[in-house]
């Protein structure tokens, strides 16, 4: 890389470890650090929440899935701003704002009971440390094809990125996590921008040539009808990981709940999900045309009979492209700074997730000072590492590894909250009953040859259902127990 690209990567990281230390002496209280005072801007929220999603691990995983398979998971996308938005916004948050939730899982245990809310707390836990774990792998993959690094070199990268958002986000908290990830999803959509453009000037006949080679190799298809529960990219798979995992992260996630508290009111939250759904589809799209872009450069004069360059990783094809396609000066430093302000500003929001899960659901009714919740966000920071290194040893793909671990663990969370919230006769006993069958369901397929993208389905659909039936083996809660706790009830003056 040339010198302006080293500039450029290492003014990306300093500036976001400033920002976290600006941010952090404005802070005063641990309501100003997890949930922003519940006074933060809608706007900023919305592109905050949409922007946590575009991780490395979309920034590598979206564009290799439009080169290498087809447009199914855009399809997944869409639901989103068209289903998953309207669900949540109209039914589920206005029930957590009468609540005043700093954390999702306290919704379980007001419902059932405290044993409901550490295994939803768990279940969340242990997703948000593998999706982290596997955004810091994505970016050393990058970054070793980038620098031509060896596997020592790589590790000691990611351990270096790791520690420093672990500095930046224990000094900034939820107010940092935010408006890092507003900067974010602006400089990451521009540097998209760019790659794309000069890469369809890289096509022999520009754009109409990448919609020729991707219609001639079906690669823009999204409406494959067959049924075949082995197969991944099929409409129904799509639909299933559309509804019950896109539909659970906006339902049942810490990260989600969280930003619905963060703001004054009903109507500021459903205006951020509108905000959330509407960037989401278009931001994809970016990377999928990249992908799609991508497959056209190398279709149409292909070396051999394999279309694409021989690469460790597909994940890796990205970066492969922009280094030995699109030499420009500055171009990579730009690139790499997207990827390490994306993932310092996912990862600072993942541990301030975590870090809340911690003090509100394993810790309730202590009174931690500020320098200890950050000591948790610290902590959870040293975590994070641990999982990249480990996350080599959990798939070839890593998008595809969070695919697997998301429709294992949000579609039981999903489950319990529907539960909750939409069976009046739901009950702890019949709850548990139902998360048990959640389990025995997943594992049941997760051996099996059924594609993962139904794993959300697969688990969310008996804990619901077995939960419902199990209920009528037990006494129904008195009323005063589900008051205000239901879809469509008002909370009255219930104390949570």
């Amino acid at each position: 890389m040339a010198i302006l690209d080293w500039i450029i990567c290492v003014a990306a990281v300093v500036l976001m470890i400033v920002q976290g230390w600006w941010v952090s002496g404005t802070q005063k209280t641990t309501d100003d650090y997890f949930v922003g005072g519940r006074q933060m801007n809608w706007f900023a929220v919305g592109l905050s929440m949409f922007a946590a999603t575009f991780s490395p691990l979309s920034f590598v995983g979206l564009p290799r899935e439009a080169a290498y398979a087809n447009y199914h998971l855009y399809l997944a996308i869409l639901f989103i701003p068209l289903v998953v938005a309207p669900f949540a916004g109209w039914l589920f948050v206005p029930l957590y704002h009468r609540l005043k939730l700093t954390s999702a899982y306290e919704y379980l245990e007001l419902r059932f009971d405290w044993r409901l809310r550490r295994c939803g707390s768990f279940l969340m836990g242990f997703y948000i440390l593998a999706w982290m774990g596997s955004m810091l792998y994505a970016v050393g993959l990058i970054v070793q094809v980038a620098f031509n690094l060896g596997e020592t070199e790589r590790i000691l990268t990611m351990i270096v990125l790791g520690g420093a958002t672990t500095a930046y986000t224990t000094l900034g908290g939820y107010k940092a996590a935010v408006w890092t990830n507003v900067l974010k999803s602006a400089f990451l959509a521009a540097v998209v921008v760019a790659v794309l453009i000069l890469a369809i000037a890289r096509v022999d006949g520009g754009w109409a040539s990448v919609w020729r080679l991707g219609l001639e190799h079906d690669k823009f298809a999204m409406f494959d009808v067959r049924f075949d529960v082995t197969s991944r990219a099929t409409f129904l798979p799509a639909c299933a990981f559309g509804l019950f995992v896109y539909g659970a992260i906006s339902v049942a996630s810490q990260g989600a709940v969280q930003r619905y508290a963060s703001l004054p009111s009903v109507a500021a939250s459903r205006r951020m999900l509108a905000v959330n759904g509407i960037g989401t589809a278009l931001v994809c799209l970016l990377f999928f045309a990249l992908g799609s872009t991508m497959f056209a450069f190398y279709a149409q004069n292909p070396a051999s009979s394999k279309i694409f360059p021989p690469l460790e990783k597909q994940d890796q094809l990205t970066m492969h492209f922009v280094r030995t396609e699109l030499p420009y000066p500055g171009l990579i430093g730009l690139l790499l700074a997207g990827l390490f302000i994306t993932v310092m500003g996912s990862i600072s929001s993942g541990l301030s997730s975590l870090s809340s899960l911690l003090i509100c659901d394993w810790l309730p009714g202590r009174k931690l000072d500020l320098g200890t919740s950050r000591l948790m966000s610290a902590f959870f920071g040293i975590l994070t590492i641990g999982m990249a290194l480990i996350a080599p040893y959990l798939g070839e793909h890593v998008f595809d590894i969070i695919i697997r671990i998301s429709g294992a663990l949000f579609g039981p969370l999903l489950g319990l909250f529907v539960l909750g919230a939409a069976v009046r006769r739901a009950n702890a006993p019949g709850a548990l009953i139902g998360l048990a069958a959640g389990g025995m369901s997943l594992a049941l397929v997760f051996p099996s040859e059924i594609n993962a993208w139904w794993y959300g389905a697969f688990t969310c659909l008996p804990t619901l259902v077995v939960g419902a039936l199990a209920s009528l083996l037990f006494p129904a809660p008195p009323t005063e127990k589900v008051q205000g706790l239901l879809l469509g009830e008002d909370r009255d003056n219930r104390i949570p």
